[in-house]
């Protein structure tokens, strides 16, 4: 994905100026925010603080670990019949997907929610070599077909009203006129079943991959990941380095967070661990898995005073408590992570010079850290890559 980072005031003033974004940022992460508290705390405040310190223990450990983690995570998941394979960078990932779907004739993709698979941009370049990509998680489907990209980590369509959505899918699908948000769902259900049953390859990014049992961890809310990655004959899976972690003990710990804080729930909808293809004498799921794990950039932070960045789950918290993503929404960080983390995220994985204003656009309130369920000290770096 084109870095544009360095037009973030150009793009936040533009962003301020219109009334419907402001309108679906402001109230989205406000309902995120208030959803967020309730679950965590729950129980109690101390119990809330517990688990992000369990969480924040389990990440730092795995990062501590994570040379040797990613070597007994290979043998692991060989040892269960994935396919694993190295990218360097955002191209040598799109040419492993490129190979793999050659090598199976493949005409026709459908897609689980990756923010990876944005950050590489992995979607133009299967179009450009006439495959056709779907997205089937419900926002992403959305800016699909509105030729954008996501806004947000966990909600990747914030920033849109439903009205807005609606004239979207009167445009591009034919959808007959209705301002029923259950109406508008089952008419894209009904639009993508066709591609459910008919694509050649399932592509899905991974929430963690579990080093111990060599197994890939994917938490979601709507059934199209668990069909992306059981209907078709194969299923290609791209992770960050930074996303193995030990055992299945610290996978149920970070699930905890990840869903408390990402979208207010105890426990999402699906949560899947995935431990290789059909074995034999199962009567479903892919005869291959791929698994490519991605670099582009990780290990030149692994051993800075950043390192703590690659902490992050992606639970898009910290995006919901700022005042400048609630603000200007998540485009106007001209990469694919906004917020606070992708202030952090974006020069450090791009350049400082691709993305100077970023580390500015923060009132360095500390917010992003209080609400961080892996207790990331954004505010610290933030002001590090200031100076």
């Amino acid at each position: 994905m084109q870095v544009n980072s360095n037009n973030f005031v150009s793009l936040a003033e533009i962003a301020i100026h219109k009334p419907e974004l402001q309108e679906a940022v402001s109230e989205g992460t406000r309902r995120a925010y208030e959803k967020r508290a309730k679950a965590m705390f729950a129980d109690s405040h101390a119990q809330g603080e517990f688990m992000r310190q369990q969480a924040y223990e389990a990440k730092r450990r795995a990062l501590r670990n994570l040379p040797d983690l990613l070597e007994t995570a290979e043998a692991n998941l060989q040892a269960n019949g994935f396919k694993v394979l190295w990218a360097v960078d955002a191209d040598e990932a799109s040419r492993h997907v490129q190979h793999i779907l050659k090598k199976h004739h493949a005409s026709t993709v459908i897609k689980s929610k990756s923010m990876l698979t944005e950050e590489i941009g992995l979607n133009h370049v299967l179009e450009d070599g006439g495959i056709r990509v779907v997205e089937t998680d419900l926002g992403e489907y959305i800016i699909q077909l509105n030729h954008e990209v996501p806004s947000h980590i966990v909600a990747p369509v914030i920033h849109k009203t439903k009205a807005e959505i609606r004239d979207i899918f009167m445009r591009e699908l034919n959808m007959e006129s209705t301002d029923d948000a259950a109406e508008m769902v089952a008419f894209a259900r009904k639009m993508l079943r066709r591609d459910f049953l008919n694509a050649d390859v399932g592509i899905s990014g991974g929430n963690f991959v579990i080093a111990e049992t060599g197994s890939l961890g994917l938490v979601m809310n709507e059934g199209n990941g668990r069909m992306c990655t059981t209907m078709p004959d194969v299923h290609i899976a791209l992770v960050g380095i930074e996303k193995v972690i030990e055992n299945l003990q610290d996978y149920a710990t970070l699930n905890q967070v990840l869903t408390r804080t990402g979208t207010g729930q105890n426990l999402t909808v699906y949560t899947n661990i995935i431990n290789g293809p059909r074995r034999e004498g199962e009567s479903d799921g892919p005869n291959d898995v791929y698994i490519i794990f991605v670099d582009n950039g990780r290990s030149e932070v692994y051993g800075t005073k950043y390192a703590e960045a690659l902490s992050c789950i992606r639970c898009g918290a910290c995006q919901n408590a700022c005042p400048v993503y609630r603000n200007v929404g998540g485009h106007a960080y001209g990469w694919v992570y906004g917020g606070p983390i992708g202030a952090v995220l974006t020069p450090l994985y791009t350049g400082l010079e691709n993305a100077s204003p970023l580390p500015h656009a923060s009132s360095l309130c500390g917010s992003c850290k209080q609400v961080c369920p892996v207790d990331i000290d954004l505010p610290r770096m933030l002001l590090d890559l200031r100076y």
